[in-house]
């Protein structure tokens, strides 16, 4: 396994809609692995595979709260549907790193989806792993969480990003 790039806002890559997978491949089993250490190494609860310039529909998550007990869950092709209660949740990015904000995300929503293999399957997602979904599924469409905040508050946190990033 190996540590990949993550890309940083305002990487153009980082705007690009991901495109199917359709080959389930002993490459694709090592993004998908590499993608999971990357994450973890981040760390993140969440790594969509345009994060780190492959644009596939392709993402990992790990919402568990015991790290000692991971619970990694790969989603491919992955379709919201029946998204419920919408909510204002605090949201950052391992591509915006350093800043976050409240955005609206649905508390509640069922998720069709590829597993590693090629097989379908439904999640039934609440709270954290709700919000990874929506979070990760927007990667995927070539859209981050700052483009869900006002073009005021949105403004005033890229500023801060290119603040912070002038001093490291």
């Amino acid at each position: 396994m190996a540590l990949l790039t993550i890309l940083h806002h305002p990487d153009p890559r980082l705007r690009q809609k991901a495109v199917p997978v359709t080959v389930f491949d002993a490459a694709l089993q090592t993004l998908i692995d590499d993608m999971f250490e990357t994450m973890y190494a981040a760390p993140g609860v969440g790594l969509a595979a345009t994060q780190v310039g492959v644009a596939l529909r392709l993402a990992v998550m790990d919402c568990s709260e015991d790290k000692e007990r991971p619970q990694p869950i790969v989603i491919i092709n992955p379709e919201i549907v029946a998204p419920a209660e919408p909510e204002i949740m605090e949201e950052g990015c391992l591509s915006v790193p350093g800043v976050g904000d409240k955005v609206e995300r649905y508390r509640r929503l069922t998720l069709r989806a590829l597993d590693r293999d090629g097989q379908p399957f439904e999640l039934q997602a609440e709270g954290l792993l709700a919000q990874a979904v929506q979070h990760e599924v927007d990667h995927l469409d070539g859209r981050l969480y700052i483009d869900r905040l006002s073009s005021l508050k949105r403004e005033r946190l890229l500023k801060k990003l290119r603040k912070q990033q002038a001093g490291a």
